[in-house]
């Protein structure tokens, strides 16, 4: 929900309206990819856990250059990847969680690559809400 909210907020500071693709289908439809990275990053076998990461990253820059294209957008989406993924750190490190494999320090290197992609969709819902 802070997410949601952020978006349309750090829009009206920067005084860059976004107006691209402002309807709901669109929402819809980046929700849909969305749906599909996340079934990906679980479902699909790579070789290596570096083909997979390359793969989900350009699958979340193509959701942002598809449903977003705003510097703030893509700004917001690294920020939220950044610190998602430090969170999930920490809860990791102390024991609240735990991966099964692990490669990148103690969690999956695709994660901010799922955190960045999620932060663009909740923030096109929260855009379209604030209309």
């Amino acid at each position: 929900a802070v997410v949601g909210l952020l978006y349309p907020c750090i829009d009206r500071h920067l005084g860059e309206p976004h107006k691209f693709k402002r309807e709901w289908a669109s929402v819809m439809r980046c929700i849909a990819v969305f749906v599909g990275i996340n079934h990906a990053s679980a479902k699909l076998d790579f070789a290596n856990n570096v083909q997979l990461s390359l793969t989900l990253a350009a699958l979340s820059l193509g959701l942002w250059w598809t449903f977003d294209r705003s510097r703030s957008g893509l700004g917001l989406g690294i920020t939220i990847a950044f610190v998602a993924t430090l969170i999930t750190q920490f809860l990791v490190y102390n024991g609240v969680y735990q991966y099964t494999s692990p490669d990148f320090l103690y969690i999956r290197s695709w994660l901010p690559c799922i955190f960045f992609s999620g932060g663009v969709t909740v923030g096109n819902i929260g855009r379209q809400l604030a209309m």
